[in-house]
Formats: C-alpha cells, sequence, structure tokens
C-alpha cells in the first residue's frame, strides 16, 4: 500500500469518518447502543474463530463476523459455538430465548452451518469402508443422500425470516483440506453438489444471499488453512470477511433500490 493512501487511511479514522456510511442508516435505530446496527453471527467453530494455537474460550478477535463489523461500523453479537451441526442450532433458533432475541433484533444475520455434518459422513464413511475407496465413495454417497443437513439449513433460514426481516449472508462450505491431503480431492468431488443446495436455499427467499466460501478459498488451504486442522487462518477470516461484506453490500443495494 502506498505511504499516501496509508496516511489517508489513518486521518479517515482519526476523523472517524465511517469508511462505509452505507451500512450506518438503516432506518430503525430504536434498540441499538448509539445508533449502530447490528450484525448476529451464527454458526460453528468457524465463525467462532477457533484456532488450534490459542485458548478458545472465547471467539476470537479477529474472527470473520468482527472483520465486517469493524469496516461496515456494525455492533456485533457473535453467537457461534464450535462443534456444532445443522441440528444444533435449529434447534438454538426454534427453543433458546437468547438467540431468538438477538435474530429479532438483527440488522445483519450471518450463517455458517453444516461443516461439521459434512466432516462426521466423510469421517464415518472413510471408518466403515477400511480403505477401500470403492466402498468409501459409495457410503460416502449413500451417507450424503441421507444426511437431513439441508433440511435443517432450509429450516434455519426459514426461522430467521420468521424472526426479522434482516438481511441474511448464508456462507457455503469451503474445501478444508490441504493440497497434498487424499481428502482434498474426495472433497472437491462432492463440495460442488453440496454448495448448490446452499444456492438453492439462498435463492429461494428474499434478502439471503450467499458468501462463497468454496470460490473463496479455492486450493488456497496452505495460505487459509492450519495445517494439519480445518479451521481457517486469520488471512482466512479476512477471505471470508471480504465475501460477507460483499454480500451484504449487495443486500444493501438491493434494499436501496
Amino acid at each position: 500500500m502506498s505511504k499516501m493512501l496509508r496516511i489517508l487511511i489513518i486521518l479517515m479514522m482519526a476523523l472517524s469518518l465511517p469508511l462505509s456510511t452505507a451500512f450506518a442508516h438503516n432506518g430503525h435505530h430504536g434498540h441499538h447502543d448509539h445508533g449502530k446496527d447490528n450484525l448476529v453471527a451464527l454458526g460453528d467453530s468457524v465463525p467462532y474463530g477457533y484456532a488450534p494455537d490459542r485458548n478458545n474460550a472465547k471467539p476470537a478477535h479477529y474472527a470473520y463476523p468482527y472483520q465486517i463489523g469493524k469496516y461496515a461500523d456494525l455492533k456485533v453479537h457473535n453467537l457461534a459455538v464450535p462443534g456444532w451441526q445443522t441440528d444444533d442450532l435449529l434447534y438454538a433458533l426454534e427453543n433458546n430465548k437468547k438467540f431468538r432475541q438477538a435474530v429479532k433484533r438483527a440488522d445483519y444475520v450471518t450463517v455458517q452451518i453444516g461443516g461439521n455434518d459434512f466432516l462426521e459422513v466423510l469421517r464415518a464413511a472413510q471408518l466403515e469402508s477400511k480403505g477401500d475407496m470403492k466402498k468409501f465413495h459409495r457410503l460416502l454417497q449413500h451417507k450424503l443422500a441421507k444426511s437431513d443437513a439441508f433440511d435443517n439449513i432450509n429450516e434455519i433460514i426459514k426461522e430467521i425470516r420468521s424472526l426479522t426481516k434482516a438481511r441474511i449472508v448464508l456462507y457455503n462450505l469451503y474445501n478444508p483440506f490441504q493440497l497434498n491431503d487424499p481428502l482434498h480431492k474426495v472433497a472437491d468431488m462432492y463440495l460442488p453438489q453440496l454448495n448448490a443446495m446452499y444456492k438453492n436455499i439462498a435463492d429461494s427467499y428474499k434478502r439471503v444471499s450467499l458468501a462463497d466460501a468454496y470460490r473463496a478459498f479455492g486450493d488456497n488451504q496452505a495460505k487459509f488453512v492450519y495445517k494439519g486442522d480445518i479451521h481457517p487462518t486469520k488471512a482466512g477470516h479476512a477471505a471470508l470477511a471480504k465475501i460477507g461484506l460483499k454480500a451484504l453490500k449487495r443486500e444493501y443495494a438491493h434494499h436501496r433500490n
């Protein structure tokens, strides 16, 4: 970044001119702290910012929901829970008062869930096939077909929509495996079909847009995913924040017109 540009940005920050005023005025401010719109982040260990090299007692400050909040001047409620699958989130949205209240008050909601459902199916197929690749793929297809993950995701979006008119950004699944891991190729065989279902769900609701994590990460796992782990690095979170912001802005543009 050129020195001049950096000085300009520092100046703008010093004068506290929000870099993006587009988000600051969304109409109904009655329930907000000093007029900031709020973003509720739902999902698993990814939006939580879980990482192998830190104490994961609370969400990471660099987790992408906070980065989106910083750029768009939003107050962030990170309700993501490590290890959660689609049925956990659906249950919370239907039954947990804290979740329901937060979503009711939200101006923006991000949802990233389903990765653990996919990994569980993958591991089960791996175990049962005992190294027989043909059997592995057969089991994997069977288990994916039987999985209720996509019914759950559809119900999750439906439930959020029943609580709020807020714009929703639904993240699809990135490939969590490094290029030299045989599972990288396997994931690439199945994720495009699974991610097509994410797109279908997003397309079937008003003001829901898709954040394409699969495309954002591409084959760049070495940079975006911790080695020997499946979670995003800080660079990975920056990439997820970028597509989330873009999806929110796209929604915002629709909203204005």
